[in-house]
């Protein structure tokens, strides 16, 4: 699967490698997870080429 590169950063920054393996494994259970469908909407109406810094640790431990 290709995202681009601020999709997989935010992935990242939302998500443990293990709750990636476990739980958000398809693209589809990613698209539902409630943070990233709100970020995914976002950045869908943005033009092509749009690049952005996703700021540091943000996952909730």
């Amino acid at each position: 699967m290709l995202l681009h590169h601020i999709c997989h950063r935010e992935i990242h920054a939302t998500l443990t490698e293990a709750e990636l393996a476990r739980d958000y494994n398809t693209p589809e259970a990613l698209r539902a997870h409630p943070r990233l469908a709100k970020f995914f909407a976002w950045v869908a109406k943005r033009p092509p080429g749009f690049a952005s810094k996703v700021p540091g640790a943000r996952r909730k431990r």
